[in-house]
């Protein structure tokens, strides 16, 4: 299958923020080239795939994504030209041009493989299912992650703050959901902590095809874990399924513009005392997203925690 390949123009300062924007249109993977310079710390831990030395820095970076080749792209487009315009007062956007190209399945599903290296996540150590373990990390909680082409291999800040506050607030016998599941990792984590009962759902049929294959590769039983493909913005069954479970946790790393939705309804899954953690929320629509939290009557603002651009933000339901 051909698709379209777009490659925008900026700056590494405007890196994150343009992939946020690209998020909130629907873009659910970028490809960002630059020549910043590799640290120390990351070729020893690897967080990258180190070749050789990178050209100096210039401050430029091309930001790449992709659709469909029959895709009808000009309002994406449009789209993403007003956003980064209304940005240029307080970010350096760079030249912003936009150039088209074409690709095929075999230069992306597969070739980003040799980039993902396995990295750690409080006493979590994860690897792609292609490394070997190493003695290094034997002694902490191991996940094997091949998302394929769900999203979800960990690496992102969202993903990472998501993690942590499993890490924070799961305890064992915790019933768990997963709103936008991906490859199912915040799933694993939340089990490996001692979950009881998780549930999951994701709009993408290739995430309910990887949560499967990555449950199976962690030995995890899927006893007590559904899967169910839908949304629960739209899908009135699975809200009263949901409704009528009462989680402990309910965790959303997706997108501010559908987190502020579930925060409206989120509050009829959650047992009482419950926590619902949300991330995926670019620094600029943290108010957004709190804000809708405090509309909702049933739910109290707890935390916001900050990685790079990105923020994870957890609300409680009352005890009362």
């Amino acid at each position: 299958m051909k698709w379209n390949k777009y490659t925008l123009k900026t700056t590494t300062q405007a890196e994150d923020f343009v992939s946020g924007v690209l998020m909130e249109l629907g873009i659910n993977g970028v490809q960002v080239e630059d020549n910043v310079q590799i640290t120390k710390e990351e070729k020893e831990k690897q967080f990258i795939d180190y070749l050789a030395d990178l050209p100096e820095d210039d401050g430029t970076a091309y930001i790449s994504f992709y659709t469909e080749e029959d895709a009808d792209d000009e309002k994406l487009l449009d789209d993403l030209r007003t956003k980064l315009k209304e940005a240029k007062d307080f970010i350096d956007i760079g030249e912003g041009s936009i150039t088209k190209g074409m690709t095929e399945d075999v230069d992306w599903v597969n070739n980003w493989k040799k980039y993902f290296k396995s990295f750690t996540v409080g006493d979590f150590f994860i690897k792609p299912t292609w490394e070997e373990m190493d003695d290094k990390h034997r002694g902490m909680k191991m996940i094997e992650i091949d998302p394929g082409t769900a999203f979800g291999t960990g690496k992102h800040d969202t993903t990472q703050l998501c993690i942590k506050q499993l890490i924070k607030y799961v305890k064992p016998e915790d019933k768990v959901l997963d709103l936008g599941c991906g490859s199912g990792i915040l799933s694993i984590v939340a089990k490996k902590l001692g979950a009881s009962e998780i549930d999951m759902t994701d709009i993408d049929p290739a995430a309910i095809e990887a949560v499967y294959d990555n449950f199976k590769v962690n030995n995890l039983s899927m006893d007590k874990v559904e899967v169910i493909a839908g949304n629960v913005l739209e899908d009135e069954a699975m809200q009263e399924k949901f409704q009528n479970k009462k989680y402990d946790i309910v965790v959303a790393n997706i997108l501010a513009d559908v987190i502020i939705p579930i925060t409206a309804i989120v509050d009829k899954f959650l047992a009482k005392g419950g926590v619902f953690i949300s991330s995926g929320i670019i620094y600029m629509k943290e108010d957004d997203v709190k804000e809708a939290i405090e509309k909702n009557p049933n739910l109290q603002l707890k935390d916001v925690v900050k990685q790079g651009d990105w923020r994870a933000i957890m609300a409680e339901l009352s005890k009362e």
